[in-house]
């Protein structure tokens, strides 16, 4: 059962205010799926795989899920409204009786993409989509291309794990990529405001689960691969492969970030390489850095030369920025506004300070990898006089063979490491926990690691510890606003309870 909200509905992701009705043979056609019964003279108007959004006009997608099929909730997507299912064999067996065409594909999945991007009038078409996969920095190098996209003067959309945002206006993210029908229909709703760039986080579920099928990229970009979700994927090559899929002739040009052997398998003759490492078409050199984690250097690309002041700390930063540069000369942008984007950009959660007068460093980052935490610990000693104090856990239902090792690198690099709760979902928090303790304790060169459960008092007792010149880093959770416990999802901010404890233990 999904998380539900402390009482609160889950609002229906947007829609255009209008779309041309598609016939449903024309959709029959072109998606080469046969009808198993039904009239197929209607017209369909919009496109829903949840019953609780369907709406009047609507194709509803029955697909087969890991616990239930959706042809379970076909007969309450009709009864609001649609008028044509989509779904495979399976579910059309248990639909025989309802009184709407049912039409049946081999993969109703892979297909409903590009049936969404028909039904919503093909809206990639019409916008500059950025799309950016890889395990760290998507969220990051998306907020930079935006930044550099309105420095360009131009007005943009944004989808991504922190947040939706179609020409300025905000919708909360439930998910890094929306479900197919959703996504089109977003698209649809940018094209309407007028937004025509859209920089986009593409995560592997997306490209495996083929959300992002019927999108057309204008860029593809990829940060690096580590280890992650193999709770989902079989293992590393597996999850290649997934990223790899947006480099399938998806995206009309390709950016690829070769620090990493991973990003090295994506080059081909015309991909558009970035390193921070080697030789490549764009490159970071002089790089500098203040105290207080500013940087500044000079990019190179072909035939262009430029210096960003980034408010941004660790190497892997000026990769991402790097690889944003590249990405947004590709889309046409001049050197002047990518500096000037690049040198205000904001990104909730990633790297974020909070300073309040205190006389330690105090940072919440988003790292929930082992490499993530790693990089994120690195770049705050390289700026830290005094001890690394890190509040770290671990998510439940994921991939629990990276928890020993995000103990591991946090050990490794703290004075102190509190071990606490993330979201521990529908598992038993305290063997999460000690997994994660397991790999603490067996890291060479570790830090004093303790346990505490309870996440604010976990932030607490690291602030009492800090003195001046330390580092506190709450890591995990970053911008998320919410602690989902056995299927309740708690309001919990790391930025506003580390605000919080400052303001009691200190000021």
């Amino acid at each position: 059962m999904p998380a539900k909200l402390e009482g609160k509905a889950v609002n229906a992701p947007p829609r255009p205010a209008k779309t041309e009705p598609v016939p449903l043979t024309t959709l029959v056609a072109r998606a080469d799926a046969h009808p198993a019964h039904g009239d197929l003279d209607g017209m369909v108007t919009g496109a829903t795989l949840r019953a609780q959004h369907a709406q009047a006009g609507d194709l509803f997608a029955a697909l087969p899920g890991a616990r239930v099929h959706g042809a379970q909730f076909a007969r309450d997507a009709v009864a609001a409204g649609a008028v044509a299912i989509l779904t495979d064999r399976a579910g059309a067996s248990q639909l025989a009786d309802v009184d709407v065409p049912v039409l049946v594909h081999k993969d109703p999945r892979g297909v409903l993409g590009s049936i969404a991007a028909w039904i919503y009038g093909e809206p990639s078409l019409r916008l500059s989509v950025l799309g950016v996969t890889g395990t760290s920095g998507k969220t990051t190098t998306t907020y930079m291309l935006e930044a550099g996209l309105r420095a360009a003067g131009h007005t943009t959309g944004l989808v991504g794990t922190v947040e939706t945002r179609i020409a300025g206006e905000r919708l909360a993210s439930a998910f890094t990529t929306p479900e197919a029908p959703d996504l089109q229909a977003l698209f649809a709703v940018m094209v309407e405001k007028g937004v025509t760039h859209v920089p986009m986080e593409v995560s592997s579920h997306a490209l495996s689960l083929g959300r992002v099928g019927g999108t057309r990229f204008s860029v593809g970009a990829f940060t690096n691969l580590s280890q992650d979700h193999l709770d989902f994927h079989r293992d590393m090559e597996d999850y290649f492969q997934a990223k790899a899929l947006l480099f399938d002739g998806r995206s009309t040009k390709e950016v690829v970030n070769t620090d990493g052997e991973w990003g090295a398998r994506l080059v081909k003759p015309d991909t558009v390489t970035v390193s921070t490492q080697h030789g490549a078409d764009w490159t970071a050199d002089g790089i500098t850095s203040s105290i207080d984690g500013e940087q500044t250097f000079t990019v190179r690309g072909p035939g262009v030369q430029f210096t960003v002041t980034l408010p941004m700390p660790g190497t892997f930063n000026v990769a991402n920025a790097l690889l944003a540069a590249a990405c947004l000369t590709v889309a046409g942008v001049e050197p002047d506004a990518i500096a000037a984007g690049l040198n205000e950009v904001q990104v909730p959660g990633r790297m974020e300070r909070v300073a309040l007068g205190q006389q330690f460093t105090a940072v919440v980052d988003y790292s929930h990898k082992p490499e993530a935490v790693a990089l994120a610990l690195d770049a705050i000693r390289a700026r830290t006089t005094g001890r690394v104090i890190t509040v770290l856990g671990c998510g439940g239902d994921r991939d629990a063979a990276k928890r020993p090792l995000m103990g591991r690198e946090a050990a490794t690099r703290s004075e102190l490491l509190i071990v606490t709760d993330d979201n521990p979902r529908s598992e038993d928090p305290a063997e999460i926990r000690e997994a994660m303790i397991a790999g603490a304790m067996a890291a060479d060169g570790r830090g004093d690691v303790r346990e505490i459960g309870d996440r604010r008092a976990a932030i607490i007792a690291a602030v009492t510890e800090a003195q001046p010149g330390d580092a506190v880093v709450i890591a995990g959770k970053g911008h998320e606003t919410g602690q989902e416990i056995a299927g309740i999802v708690h309001p919990f901010s790391d930025r506003d309870e580390l605000s919080a404890a400052i303001r009691e233990v200190v000021l």
